[in-house]
């Protein structure tokens, strides 16, 4: 290991880069979507905006059940469906015209990032196994 490099010790699922992604794109969606129309309000709004924060939600709890596998899988699996679903999302507000192309394709490459992510822990998780 190179001397002048620093590594960060993880103690909370918000030190991960995954998780900061994931917060970030929730927190630019509650942005975008206080400008769609009121009629979205009970519908689509509120279903991007339940969907982005549950990734988040459920990755933290994910975090907490690393002493069982089973457990930690599960939660990390709502934790992908949840950022697909908000994939689907993006695409209608796009498609709605409630959102820029550009900004659905920066949000929609940001949850591929974290999928990634969430499909590398799910597929080892015994690599963030404790206990």
């Amino acid at each position: 290991m190179d001397k002048g490099a620093e590594t960060k010790k993880i103690t909370t699922h918000e030190d991960l880069v995954i998780y900061r992604k994931a917060f970030g794109a929730a927190m630019t969606i509650f942005e975008v979507s206080k400008k769609f129309p009121v009629e979205e309000r009970y519908s689509l709004t509120d279903q991007i905006r339940r969907s982005s924060r549950s990734v988040c939600a459920n990755f933290a709890e994910a975090w907490r059940k690393r002493r069982y596998k089973a457990a930690f899988v599960a939660k990390l699996s709502d934790c992908e469906a949840e950022s697909a679903e908000s994939q689907v999302w993006l695409k209608f507000a796009v498609k709605c015209g409630y959102m820029s192309i550009e900004q659905g394709r920066e949000l929609f490459h940001t949850y591929n990032q974290v999928l990634s992510g969430l499909v590398k822990m799910i597929n080892s998780p015994e690599n963030w196994l404790i206990g």
